[in-house]
């Protein structure tokens, strides 16, 4: 039986204190042999160049393949050009393609969709690279009906996706649903589910109210007077067991793997798949927070 695919998601550090954490959290997370890690991306140059020094440092210090996001928010198609070639000179073979969110002030990217991007890079770098892109087996903010849920993610994988990373949820039957929309619509491509730790409770709910990801009321109810009581060992322990369940209930229905949403600490992804025995090599849960 193959085991299953496991993934990790950082953002690019902004100071030297954030540095320090990502590579400890890095090297921690790398000692699982994961399939890859990738690394956010925003439109602005500085957190642009924050994204690529990020990427190669992963493929450089962690011998892991890294996989940067790329967004449809670049200022333009010539950006997104010499971003692609750079990567591409440097050995870099997995890209996570999204739309991106919109400037507060209005305005769009290059590509109006994210089919529209990955599109582009087929044409351009024919199989070159191997393209994730993202869905929303609950329902994206901006999304008409489920129905339009399904349809963009299907105009995506025609476009060319080789796989697809889902926003995180807390109900497993969420994911089984959508998985079994989305075969019936005609997509075959693997789709790994996002994970997100439950460390907090503010960061949480305004991460979920950004995304349209639902916090079921029997758990955001707990977790908030823990964290409003300041007992966060409790509010940890719970969110461990919570996540492993549905971890646990996940791989035992057939997904393909696991992506964790890191938020560049390592106690909780080490965690989980330490109850899930999922990883190779030796890993404690040790907290870089």
């Amino acid at each position: 039986m193959r085991s299953p695919q496991l993934s990790f998601e950082f953002f690019p550090p902004k100071n030297e204190r954030q540095q320090a954490t990502f590579e400890r959290t890095r090297d921690r997370l790398a000692a699982l042999g994961p399939a890859y890690m990738s690394v956010t991306f925003g439109a602005g140059g500085s957190t642009r160049d924050r994204t690529r020094d990020t990427v190669l440092d992963i493929r450089r210090s962690a011998a892991v393949e890294a996989a940067p996001h790329i967004s449809c928010m670049a200022e333009t198609e010539s950006d997104i050009v010499a971003l692609l070639d750079n990567y591409r000179d440097h050995g870099i073979e997995r890209l996570v393609v999204l739309r991106g969110d919109r400037p507060s002030g209005g305005g769009a990217g290059v590509f109006d969709h994210a089919s529209d991007l990955v599109a582009f890079i087929r044409k351009r770098y024919g199989d070159r690279f191997h393209i994730e892109v993202a869905c929303y087996p609950e329902h994206h903010p901006e999304s008409k009906s489920p129905a339009s849920d399904i349809e963009h993610f299907r105009a995506k994988v025609d476009a060319g996706a080789d796989g697809a990373i889902t926003q995180y949820f807390f109900g497993a039957e969420s994911y089984f649903r959508f998985v079994d929309e989305a075969r019936a619509a005609g997509v075959t491509i693997p789709i790994v589910p996002g994970i997100m730790p439950i460390t907090n409770y503010s960061g949480l709910a305004r991460f979920s109210r950004m995304c349209g990801a639902e916090i079921p009321l029997w758990i955001a109810k707990r977790i908030e007077a823990w964290e409003r009581a300041d007992d966060l060992e409790s509010l940890r322990g719970f969110g461990e067991d919570v996540v492993t369940d549905l971890c646990r209930r996940l791989l035992e229905g057939g997904a393909p793997g696991l992506h964790f949403y890191t938020l560049n600490r390592a106690r909780a992804p080490l965690a989980l798949c330490r109850n899930l025995g999922l990883g190779s090599g030796e890993a404690g849960a040790r907290d870089f927070a």
